[in-house]
């Protein structure tokens, strides 16, 4: 998230602090999250009439989320939730919407209050240099680029490269597409449309969350994702989007593109469960370990996990939790096969917190395993042969499911992949 420089003038007037709640907790980001606005007004009005005050967890549950007086913070986690919640909404907001907000509220980690800052709009915008077009092809039978552009792409600046890149499928989404030219060019085959049909057609624009893992440390002293179980959350984090995800995510903006429809993008770290009630999603990553994303049904059959010890020590691996008679429990790639390689990936479909909507998982132990399940779904043949293996005819709803895949790959590019095993979830 980058914000405009700040420049402190001293404490902001109380009144314009106010407003600034009022601006936020009334902007769309907010509406149908009742809770977390009253949550935001209750803090806001505590820091400026008692600021040498620190509320404690059992206030806040008691004084605003309606807890019993009996409230252990120890076994109930909802004010840490919903205080976190509000935090990545005011972080969401800030990025997107107050590009022109005289005031900046932010609540530090590990504390439960609002900070208030005067910032100053710069008469110039800020400079980051150049960064690298992303094109949109507008018909290729695998999405992609050259690898080192591509590299480039996905890491420099984590973050700001991410919201660059995928900023551009915001504003084709905002400006309309013209990928449809003509009678029906480039009209993607019926097979597509029959199984990205819920997602396309739906009342309301779905979501596509893609991964944006969180690392520690420093170019000079070396980094390393975080570890919530070691590492403390007030150290300085960084968030690095993978080249599979940021290639994806553009892959589905194609897709979309050639039916005329468009999605909402949103990376992990910032995306709720508010966010996933009454919306269609999709998940592209491997599977995010947020605590307020628990709600949120995710695979059953094919699950990742970290290895701590044996041949696949430290790896993400997927576990067949049913697997036949006979067949590995264990999908790990290999780490001696270069430059050819396998990868192994995910791709299930779910119904929703709402049983009308569904959420689909594209998820890879790879980024670039990540890559080819998008590919996998993007590609008439290899839907087709999906279809086909559920037994869904044209015009037929389709039911949820889980795959596991093996996705060959070279020089960081998906070459190839192969269908391995196919579960019906029952509900």
């Amino acid at each position: 998230m980058l914000h405009t420089p700040i420049t402190t003038k001293g404490r902001p007037d109380p009144t314009a602090c106010l407003a600034q709640i009022d601006r936020i907790t009334s902007n769309p980001l907010l509406q149908g999250s009742e809770g977390l606005c009253r949550l935001m007004k209750y803090l806001g009005e505590h820091a400026l009439n008692f600021p040498t005050k620190h509320l404690k967890e059992y206030q806040i549950a008691t004084e605003v989320l309606g807890r019993p007086a009996d409230f252990d913070p120890h076994s109930d986690s909802s004010v840490r939730v919903q205080v976190g919640r509000l935090r990545n909404k005011l972080a969401e907001y800030y990025g997107s919407f107050a590009t022109d907000d005289p005031i900046l509220i932010e609540i530090p980690k590990g504390r439960y209050s609002l900070i208030f800052q005067t910032r100053s709009i710069p008469t110039e915008p800020a400079s980051f240099g150049p960064l690298l077009p992303v094109p949109i092809p507008t018909a290729v039978p695998r999405f992609e680029l050259p690898r080192g552009t591509l590299i480039a792409v996905a890491l420099l600046a984590g973050a700001l490269v991410a919201m660059g890149a995928l900023g551009s499928i915001t504003r084709r989404s905002k400006a309309g597409s013209s990928v449809m030219t003509g009678a029906g060019a480039n009209r993607p085959q019926p097979t597509l449309e029959g199984f990205w049909g819920p997602f396309l057609h739906g009342p309301e624009e779905p979501f596509v969350v893609f991964k944006n893992a969180s690392f520690i440390g420093n170019a000079d002293r070396g980094m390393r994702r975080f570890d919530p179980s070691r590492d403390n959350p007030n150290q300085l984090i960084q968030h690095y989007t993978g080249v599979g995800e940021v290639m994806g995510v553009l892959e589905l903006d194609q897709l979309f593109a050639r039916f005329g429809s468009h999605f909402r993008v949103k990376r992990g770290g910032l995306f709720t469960v508010d966010d996933a009630r009454g919306n269609n999603l999709i998940f592209i990553g491997s599977p995010n370990t947020s605590q307020d994303l628990n709600e949120i049904p995710s695979t059953r059959e094919f699950v990742f996990r970290r290895v701590a010890d044996g041949p696949h020590r430290y790896k993400r691996v997927i576990i067949d939790n049913h697997p036949r008679s006979g067949a590995t429990d264990v999908y790990a790639a290999p780490s001696n096969m270069h430059p050819v390689e396998m990868g192994y990936a995910v791709v299930a479909l779910e119904r929703g917190l709402d049983p009308s909507h569904w959420t689909l998982y594209l998820e890879g132990t790879s980024t670039v395993a990540t890559q080819g399940a998008v590919d996998f779904v993007c590609n008439v043949d290899s839907v087709g042969t999906l279809l086909n293996r559920l037994h869904v005819s044209s015009g037929a709803k389709l039911m949820p499911f889980e795959t596991l895949l093996r996705v060959k790959i070279a020089n960081d590019v998906p070459l190839e992949t192969q269908l391995l095993e196919l579960r019906l979830i029952e509900h």
